[in-house]
C-alpha cells in the first residue's frame, strides 16, 4: 500500500463514473459487490472501539469489456486520507526481503541506474527505494504521504530524500532517469490521468524508464481471491489492461512479467511518440478476462461460503482460529465474511502493527510469541507464499496447529 493521490478529490461524494477510467468506454456490468467495508485497511488503530467505528463504504466492481480494466464504481475518493498513521511494509518477512532484493538488482541492471537518479512515486517507508539506490549506485527521491521516519528501520541513506506529500501536478517539474511506482496505481481512481501526468513529467527525455509494479487482477479472478479485494484498491489490472493503458498514454511497454508467485505485475516502459503496438505475450488476455469475469460472481460466492462454513464449524467445535497476517488481506477476509468471535486474533510479524486492531472488526493484532499463551488450533495464512515461513515460526515456538493458506 504505497499510497498517493492526484488531488482530484473534492469534498463532495464522487459521482459514479459513466465511462471506464482507463479507456473511456461505456461502463460495463458489475461483477462483485460487498457492502459496508472499511475504507482503509492498513491504518493503525489503538482500540477495538476505534476499529468498530472506522468509516465504511460499499464496493461495487465493474468490468470494462473494452479493455479488461476492473474498478470500484462506488469509490468515494473524498473519504480517503493517507497519513503517517499507516503501516503497509512487508519488509519484516525474509521471504519478501529476498524478493525485494532480487527485484532491486533486476531494475538496477535493466534500467542501468548507476550514477543516475530514481524517483519513486508512492515510496511507502522508503525501504525499497533505499535498497535499489544502494544496489545500483543511484540517487533517489521518494514521495509518499504515509512516509514515517522510524528509527532503526529507515535510517537516512545519504543519497535518498523523501517528500512527505501526495504526488500530483505540483511535482511535474521533477526530473529522473527512472520513475518507479510500486503498489500505488491500484490506489488511484483516475488512472489514465495519472499515467498521462507521468508521461508529461518525462516530456522529451526518451531514454527515461517507467517501472511499475501492480497486483495482478487476473490471478484474483482465477483464484476467487476475495481477500485481495478491498476499498483502498479502487483499480484492478490484468497484465494486458496494464500495458494497454500505458500504450494509450504514450509509453512503449518493453517488458511485462509476473513475479512473486504470479501475484504481481512488473512492467518496464519508455516514452514513445505515439501509441505503440502490443507485442508481448502477456498483453493478449482480453478474451480470457471476459470468461473469468463472466464466471467470477458464482465462483466467489462459493469460495466465501466454503470459508464461512469451515471457520464457523471450527469455532463451534471449540477450536481457536487465528489469521496469520494483520494487513489488508486479513481485513478484507474478516469483513467480507462478517467474522467476529469466530476468529480469535490476527498475527503479524511487523512490530508496528502489534498491539493495534483490525479496521471494521476490531480483532487484536498480536505478535507470534503471544500465541504461546493461547495456542491456536487452526492458523489461516493470508498469503500462500509465506506458508513455509509461518510453519517454521510456529515450530520455533513449539506450536503444532493445523496450518492452511487461503
Amino acid at each position: 500500500m504505497n499510497s498517493f493521490d492526484l488531488h482530484m478529490a473534492s469534498n463532495r461524494k464522487a459521482l459514479r463514473p459513466t465511462a471506464c477510467p482507463c479507456c473511456s468506454a461505456p461502463v460495463s456490468r458489475s461483477i462483485y459487490r460487498v457492502e459496508s467495508i472499511p475504507v482503509h485497511s492498513c491504518v493503525l488503530l489503538n482500540s477495538a472501539r476505534q476499529a468498530h467505528a472506522f468509516p465504511r463504504r460499499d464496493l461495487d466492481l465493474a468490468f470494462c469489456e473494452a479493455c479488461g480494466f476492473i474498478f470500484n464504481r462506488a469509490f468515494d475518493e473524498s473519504i480517503m486520507g493517507y497519513s503517517t498513521n499507516f503501516e503497509e511494509s512487508q519488509h519484516f518477512s525474509n521471504t519478501f526481503n529476498g524478493f525485494a532484493k532480487g527485484l532491486a538488482r533486476e531494475i538496477a541492471q535493466k534500467c542501468a541506474i548507476a550514477g543516475k537518479h530514481v524517483l519513486e512515486i508512492g515510496c511507502g517507508k522508503g525501504e525499497f527505494l533505499r535498497e535499489l539506490c544502494i544496489t545500483g549506485g543511484a540517487t533517489g527521491l521518494g514521495i509518499d504521504p504515509a512516509y514515517r521516519a522510524d528509527k532503526g528501520r529507515n535510517d537516512e541513506y545519504g543519497d535518498v530524500k523523501i517528500i512527505v506529500d501526495y504526488f500530483g501536478p505540483d511535482y511535474q517539474h521533477l526530473q529522473a532517469d527512472t520513475v518507479l511506482c510500486r503498489h500505488t496505481l491500484e490506489h488511484v481512481s483516475s488512472v489514465s490521468s495519472f499515467v498521462r501526468l507521468i508521461r508529461k513529467m518525462i516530456g522529451k527525455r526518451t531514454q527515461d524508464w517507467a517501472v511499475f509494479e501492480t497486483p495482478d487482477a487476473k490471478r484474483v479472478l482465477v483464484e476467487s481471491a476475495f481477500w485481495d479485494i478491498y476499498y483502498e484498491h479502487c483499480s484492478y489490472f490484468s497484465p494486458g489492461a496494464h500495458a494497454r493503458l500505458f500504450r494509450q498514454e504514450g509509453f512503449d511497454v518493453t517488458d511485462l512479467e509476473l513475479v512473486y508467485d504470479n501475484q504481481y505485475i512488473v512492467q518496464y516502459a519508455r516514452p514513445s511518440a505515439g501509441r505503440t503496438t502490443p507485442r508481448l505475450p502477456l498483453e493478449h488476455d482480453l478474451e480470457v478476462m471476459h470468461r473469468l469475469a463472466e464466471t467470477f460472481p458464482a465462483r466467489v460466492r462459493a469460495a466465501q461460503n466454503s470459508w464461512q462454513e469451515r471457520i464457523r464449524a471450527a469455532y463451534a467445535a471449540g477450536r481457536r482460529v487465528v489469521l496469520w497476517g494483520g494487513g489488508s488481506k486479513a481485513v478484507s477476509f474478516l469483513t467480507t465474511l462478517q467474522l467476529g468471535d469466530e476468529v480469535w486474533a490476527a498475527v503479524d510479524i511487523n512490530p508496528y502493527k502489534q498491539g493495534k486492531f483490525t479496521p471494521g472488526t476490531g480483532h487484536p493484532v498480536i505478535a507470534p510469541s503471544d500465541l504461546m499463551d493461547a495456542p491456536p488450533d487452526l492458523v489461516i495464512v493470508m498469503n500462500p507464499i509465506y506458508l513455509n515461513e509461518v510453519k517454521q515460526s510456529l515450530i520455533a515456538l513449539d506450536l503444532r496447529p493445523e496450518v492452511v493458506a487461503v
